[in-house]
């Protein structure tokens, strides 16, 4: 039966905001900083006014049961890594508790808690120690973290000669198998590269089988889908929203990405266009209704355009081109497809034209749709350069130990056979 390991209750912590003066000559900078102590200290005794003070956290409160893995979302400065320093106790709280039940590994940010004078082995004891591990416990585990870690020719060497990469290496080597009761990690995995970050990832997965509780903070949200049960998501130092993993994810990305899915013009005069045709709506919207406006790699997509032709009988069509972030053209489609309106002669009047992308087809990332107006199909009479954006996420959770983005443009979902062959086929 599971218990509660963590139990955060009215979580809150206040900083207060410095100021510097970068115009002071070089000469009286020692002088200065001596008074600037002084004054902290004497301004400390007293209330700080209102808008010298910044919360980081506020009445955050929560609870994590033993092995679960809890994913932890949120824009950058929303107060995630300050969460994991105190329940590292590496800082304190200014209001409210946390309550902790067994031993604690971290891995915040490279370097923490590993002392730079020391060498890769002494440090590796030196954290075991500080986690209470007696010693015969980090000599079992000790070749194994090195070998994770890939230093072994550097461990006797200080770590202060390392590099980032080493450094991460190493510290994760350390936090995943010493076995702590509770890791927290950040997103230090960052760090290092894609080969690593898939070992740490993996390992991590193995750390959740074996019944040990961990708390994930990461703007990877395929690894967070994959690896957690549960998330919370933290916006401006306050809790937003904690629950199911797909759920807090969907909601999160519902009202924090900017993406400029439609333009409309409701007034013909104020329209962008000519004397030949005038936009009405560009709109992307996913066709799967429950998906509330969240496009992923598995959802199918409709590209809507309405536009007014102002000349009678004009053979007009739509094309769009449609462009990653790295301004590569993915494809290019055109409403001549259209077996009931490709070229054929259009009424004065409003049209609407809508384009089908399957799902399974994009690959996750940034795009931008161009917009051409095109008359007897080989004339651009009307061009709108990224008119409407989009983003396409990869939310789908995997079953190995790769949460990257795959290469390419597409990816697309492919219909594979694989037959035996027989025992005795020839080589």
């Amino acid at each position: 039966m599971s218990h509660s390991v963590i139990q955060v209750e009215k979580l809150g912590k206040r900083y207060r905001i410095g100021k510097r003066l970068d115009n002071t000559p070089p000469r009286n900078r020692v002088l200065q900083a001596i008074g600037n102590q002084f004054s902290y200290l004497v301004k400390s005794l007293s209330e700080p006014a209102p808008d010298e003070l910044i919360w980081a956290l506020k009445d955050i409160s929560f609870s994590v049961d033993q092995s679960e893995v809890i994913g932890i979302i949120g824009r950058n400065g929303a107060g995630k890594s300050t969460l994991l320093k105190i329940l590292s106790r590496i800082t304190e709280p200014t209001d409210g508790r946390v309550i902790l039940h067994g031993r604690v590994g971290s891995l915040l940010e490279v370097g923490t808690g590993f002392h730079p004078e020391l060498t890769g082995r002494e440090n590796v004891y030196l954290s075991g120690a500080i986690m209470g591990m007696k010693r015969a416990e980090i000599r079992r585990k000790f070749d194994e973290i090195v070998a994770f870690s890939e230093v072994e020719k550097f461990i006797d060497t200080p770590v202060k000669r390392y590099s980032s990469g080493m450094y991460v290496r190493l510290a994760f080597g350390v936090a995943a198998h010493l076995e702590p009761e509770i890791l927290l990690v950040d997103e230090v995995l960052a760090v290092g590269d894609a080969a690593f970050q898939r070992k740490c990832l993996g390992k991590m997965g193995d750390v959740a089988k074996q019944g040990r509780t961990v708390l994930f903070v990461s703007h990877n949200l395929v690894a967070v889908q994959s690896l957690c049960n549960r998330a919370i998501w933290i916006d401006s130092g306050q809790l937003k929203d904690a629950g199911s993993t797909a759920d807090v994810i969907a909601q999160y990305l519902r009202t924090s990405y900017s993406s400029v899915q439609q333009q409309k013009w409701d007034d013909i005069s104020a329209a962008p266009g000519n004397g030949k045709v005038r936009l009405r709506l560009v709109n992307i919207y996913p066709e799967d209704e429950a998906k509330a406006g969240i496009i992923d790699m598995e959802t199918p997509i409709a590209v809507e355009t309405q536009f007014w032709n102002l000349a009678p009988n004009a053979r007009l069509g739509v094309t769009l081109h449609l462009y990653t972030e790295q301004q590569v053209v993915a494809f290019t489609t055109a409403s001549s497809a259209d077996e009931k309106w490709g070229g054929q002669e259009l009424p004065v009047g409003l049209y609407r034209s809508v384009c089908h992308i399957p799902g399974n087809l994009l690959n996750s990332g940034n795009y931008r749709v161009t917009f051409l107006i095109v008359q007897n199909s080989d004339t651009v009479i009307y061009r709108h350069d990224d008119i409407v954006s989009f983003e396409v996420q990869d939310l789908k959770p995997r079953m190995g130990q790769w949460f990257g983005k795959e290469p390419g443009v597409v990816q697309p979902l492919l219909n594979w056979t694989t037959d035996f062959l027989g025992a005795g086929a020839s080589l």
